[in-house]
């Protein structure tokens, strides 16, 4: 028997990533698999308490369970998305996967090259914005920059 995957996807909540988080889902989850929602916030969203402590490393991973719990997600400063929150419940309980959220601050490019190491992630899902290419040299692309320089399997799923 082998031991389970870990499929991240990054999610900000935006319509991309919802839809990054659904199609990875219905095409790349099979059951007993963990899926890992990697979120990024910007470094201006902490400034006190426990969050700077994760600067570095990231959250402690966030069980299902906790992710719609008020009292949880406030210590993050966070509230999850109902669309996000359903997907995932629905995917739980019908593929019986384990999921899971992990929250970092910083820049959404080195984080999640850097999640791929720490988590460590089996592959990850990502949307893009659709940025033209003026856009794209301005404010840079994270996806190209992950997939450039990700460690494991990285599929980019377009708006």
């Amino acid at each position: 028997m082998t031991s389970a995957r870990r499929v991240g996807v990054a999610v900000d909540f935006s319509s991309c990533s919802i839809k990054a988080l659904q199609w990875t889902v219905d095409n790349v989850v099979k059951e007993g698999d963990h899926l890992v929602l990697i979120v990024v916030r910007h470094a201006s969203n902490y400034e006190h308490g426990e969050m700077q402590l994760w600067e570095t490393t990231g959250s402690p991973l966030i069980p299902l369970s906790e992710f719609s719990e008020p009292a949880v997600m406030k210590k993050y400063e966070f509230n999850p998305d109902p669309n996000v929150i359903d997907i995932v419940q629905t995917a739980a309980r019908q593929k019986n996967i384990m999921v899971i959220m992990k929250i970092y601050w910083g820049d959404a490019r080195e984080k999640l090259c850097e999640a791929i190491d720490q988590v460590p992630l089996d592959y990850l899902t990502l949307g893009n914005r659709g940025l033209g290419p003026l856009q794209r040299v301005i404010m840079g692309s994270v996806s190209n920059y992950v997939v450039n320089n990700a460690t494991c399997p990285v599929t980019v799923v377009k708006s």
